[in-house]
């Protein structure tokens, strides 16, 4: 019997496909015995990842006569820029993209096409709403999710941004004496952002709406307290040095934990949490409880500027750390930014916990603007990639 009989491909139905959904997914996500393993715990909501975008779908796909879910897949659409200016105007050129996530096949249900077919069905909604391109990301030792895109579904490799993850310790980190962190309203983020940003890769059009978000913290600045008082926020001038970033808490959407950690690294872990506790002034890099269902707060659209740019983003990420730090749920701190983006060398993290290489990889929807640069093929034009909160 033919795949196009025995798989239908249809829109999720959160009444009657949840359980089934939930269940797929955490079949998917058992690991070998004695592998690690990341577990993602949506909390009821299989469709979180990407309800905050206007725009969304999520796809199950069912097999035989019983209909039993055997694979899903989620899209969204996004307006986003893709580096280059309108020459006459100097303005921004934006583009419309899906991306494609959370794509799962049943082991017991793999090498029939689903997960082709899935891809496939979701491109075409992509299409119908107005995609020029669609984008998935994946890590870069995930070989069977990068042959399925690359090798059978056309899509080419296209940007490889770091991932960068801060355990969150038990004790406060310091600020410096003459460093002022404030938190500026989202209205001035928003034009801050698309200042500073305008010729980036992937930033949004609607930033407002990931600035207005409830899971958004807010928008922090640091600069010299001597050059806060010379600074006017009324104005459009921005100080000579400054850093800023924000803050999302992905804790409210999804959980992650840690499974198939042998049980001598589970003490190891928790005797640096006790030392820590015990004797916080020593500022013992203690290992958080992601063994138990835990949360992280992203960092996004970090920036820097000026001689002291690098001083004052370390500085930042500290008193987000601080922030993460009273909140009990919040255990890991992670940014995502590109490889050559020259705010990379002032985040801290640890080097077990992060990888350099999230490989991003882009496809062409149909003839999309066919007289227009085909951004598959560009050059890399800047080396800022916007990374949106919502996407994880």
């Amino acid at each position: 019997m033919s795949l196009k009989k025995i798989v239908v491909v249809r829109e999720y139905d959160e009444v009657r496909d949840t359980a089934a959904v939930e269940e797929l997914e955490r079949r998917c996500e058992v690991g070998q015995p004695g592998e690690t393993t990341l577990l993602t715990d949506l909390m009821g909501d299989p469709i979180a990842r990407v309800r905050n975008f206007k725009s969304h779908v999520m796809l199950v796909a069912e097999y035989g006569n019983g209909g039993e879910i055997v694979g899903v897949i989620r899209g969204c659409i996004k307006t986003v820029t893709n580096g280059k200016r309108i020459s006459s105007t100097e303005f921004p050129v934006y583009v419309k993209l899906a991306y494609i996530l959370g794509l799962r096949v049943s082991s017991t249900h793999r090498r029939l096409g689903i997960a082709t077919k899935l891809v496939q069905e979701l491109e075409k909604w992509s299409k119908e709403n107005g995609a020029e391109y669609a984008y998935m990301a994946t890590d870069c030792s995930n070989h069977p999710s990068l042959n399925l895109f690359t090798r059978k579904c056309n899509y080419v490799k296209f940007r490889n941004p770091t991932v960068l993850v801060q355990p969150v310790h038990l004790h406060y980190k310091p600020l410096p004496s003459d460093i002022a962190i404030i938190r500026i309203s989202p209205q001035l983020s928003e034009t801050i952002y698309r200042h500073i940003f305008s010729s980036s890769e992937f930033f949004p059009k609607d930033i407002d709406c990931i600035l207005n978000n409830k899971l958004n913290l807010g928008t922090f600045m640091a600069l010299t307290k001597k050059s806060l008082s010379n600074w006017n926020l009324t104005t459009d001038d921005l100080p000579s040095s400054f850093a800023i970033l924000s803050i999302w808490d992905t804790k409210e959407v999804f959980r992650l934990q840690v499974k198939g950690v042998s049980a001598l690294k589970h003490v190891a872990c928790l005797a640096t949490r006790v030392l820590d506790a015990m004797v916080p002034w020593l500022k013992i890099p203690s290992v958080p409880n992601v063994f138990d269902n835990f949360g992280f707060y992203f960092l996004y659209a970090l920036h820097m500027e000026g001689k002291d740019g690098s001083r004052l983003m370390k500085s930042l990420c500290k008193f987000a750390h601080n922030m993460a730090r009273d909140d009990v749920d919040c255990k890991v701190l992670v940014a995502e930014v590109g490889q050559m983006d020259p705010v990379r060398d002032a985040i801290p993290h640890w080097k077990k916990f992060s990888w350099d290489e999230d490989i991003w990889c882009i496809k062409k929807l149909g003839e999309a603007n066919k007289g227009s640069d085909d951004w598959v093929k560009s050059q890399v034009s800047s080396p800022v990639i916007f990374v949106d909160p919502r996407e994880l």
